[in-house]
């Protein structure tokens, strides 16, 4: 879609400039009648001095287009050119008694006459040829409007382009400026939409703001914006709900298994209640981080994420794979943020790691100001799996196991701080998972580290 304001100041200057030229025509159409006779004087004066030839002591009026036209369209029309004592006549009969006698003694120059009797004009042109001067009398001409206005905009050419640049610059001011007012009326309305919190849309845009114009636009998108916070605290209150109600069902069920008497039906069963329970677990987790909002404080995420390494040391030695923690610069590393969301989202991602990469050998945690980043060495993920891994309930196991919510949950936690999750695989090359949180953290103190786990 084009801009506004261009579309707007071009189409009102073509406008103005169409109206300003067909008022020119209206005011040469509507002249005043004196003022058109001496107009139609002139033109006709034109015509008759480009049409007459003076050698030596003759005189001699060419039958020329313009001339012969204007004979055609004036049947009434008569004339007397004179040079000195040679006159040329035209329509002698037709010709009223003049006030003046040939050769004409006055000033050079254009007029227009009546006829001693008053019943009719008649055009007086004198011009200076040489020494020899030149004297018209026409009577009864018809000029067409056409010719009349093409002398009147020769003549005045320079004074009509003035008063159309002033007036289409003039438009073209007046209708940036109304452009530009709506514009920012728009750019208010969208800096304010673009405030609102996307998963908690309840702010509305005031009417105050924006042009009248622009109210139907606004209200309408308050009451999408309501519609849209309503559904999602609804779906909200219906997953911490369905996962708080789930957990006493669980409970009595785990305990009835433990009556089961046949061993390997029982680890079956303790198996699926371990999934079902860490399901309700991470429903509620994320419940908690989209209906409330956190508290950022100053924490050191090298001495995080040693300590996760650490929890998740003796699994790692199990399943024979290497934990290992590199870091850019020695010393603690400052976020803000919430230290058990943090540890939580960085366990989810060294948790997952070990789980799901197939055939992985070594586990790096890399430290930087950026954030932290978990690679493993293990066979990667199909091309464009890895986009659909933060989705609810969507896991990169073939075998099914896990709940599905875990990277979810971690791309809650970073949205809640500010950062966001990165995921990067290529089938061969391992998987890598990173945090990223905004630049800009407050200092803390924190012990030296031992950036080596194994």
């Amino acid at each position: 879609m084009k801009s506004i304001a261009r579309t707007f100041a071009l189409s009102l200057g073509i406008a103005a400039t169409t109206i300003f030229l067909i008022m020119v025509g209206i005011f040469v159409w509507r002249y005043p009648m004196e003022e058109r006779e001496f107009r139609a004087c002139r033109v006709v004066a034109a015509v008759l001095d480009r049409a007459t030839l003076i050698d030596r002591q003759n005189l001699t009026v060419r039958p020329t287009p313009a001339l012969e036209e204007l004979k055609a369209d004036s049947p009434n029309l008569w004339y007397v050119v004179s040079a000195g004592d040679v006159v040329s006549e035209y329509g002698s009969e037709r010709r009223p008694a003049l006030p003046f006698a040939f050769p004409y003694r006055g000033p050079v120059g254009l007029s227009v006459f009546s006829t001693p009797d008053q019943s009719s004009t008649f055009c007086l042109a004198v011009a200076q040829r040489g020494s020899l001067r030149l004297t018209m009398m026409v009577g009864e001409p018809q000029v067409r409007f056409g010719r009349i206005a093409r002398s009147f905009l020769v003549r005045s050419f320079f004074s009509i382009f003035l008063v159309a640049v002033a007036f289409a610059a003039t438009v073209a001011i007046g209708s940036a400026l109304a452009a530009r007012f709506v514009s920012r009326g728009i750019e208010r309305v969208a800096r304010r939409a673009l405030a609102i919190d996307p998963s908690a849309p309840q702010g509305l845009i005031s009417l105050s703001e924006v042009p009248s114009e622009l109210k139907p636009l606004v209200e309408a998108l308050n009451r999408a914006f309501g519609e849209i916070d309503a559904y999602i605290r609804m779906q909200r209150r219906f997953l911490g709900n369905a996962a708080h109600q789930l957990r006493t069902p669980l409970t009595l069920l785990r305990a009835k298994i433990e009556d089961v008497p046949e061993p390997a039906l029982k680890a079956e069963l303790v198996r699926d209640i371990r999934r079902l329970t860490s399901l309700v677990s991470a429903m509620l987790d994320l419940a908690r981080l989209q209906n409330h909002a956190i508290e950022k404080r100053p924490i050191d995420l090298a001495q995080i994420t040693l300590d996760v390494l650490a929890d998740f040391g003796p699994s790692a030695l199990d399943a024979g794979i290497e934990l290992a923690l590199e870091q850019d610069e020695k010393g603690p590393l400052p976020v803000q943020g919430v230290d058990a969301a943090i540890r939580s989202a960085l366990a989810n991602l060294v948790g997952n790691a070990l789980i799901h990469a197939h055939g992985a050998q070594r586990i790096v945690a890399t430290l930087s100001r950026d954030g932290i980043s978990i690679h493993d060495d293990g066979a990667g993920l199909p091309d464009g799996a890895e986009h659909g891994l933060t989705e609810p309930f969507q896991t990169g196991n073939a075998a099914g196991d896990g709940a599905g919510l875990g990277l979810s949950i971690v791309r809650e936690i970073m949205a809640a701080h500010g950062g966001e999750l990165i995921i990067s695989s290529a089938p061969g090359r391992g998987t890598t998972m990173s945090l990223r949180f905004p630049q800009g953290a407050a200092p803390v103190k924190a012990p030296q580290l031992d950036l080596q786990v194994h």
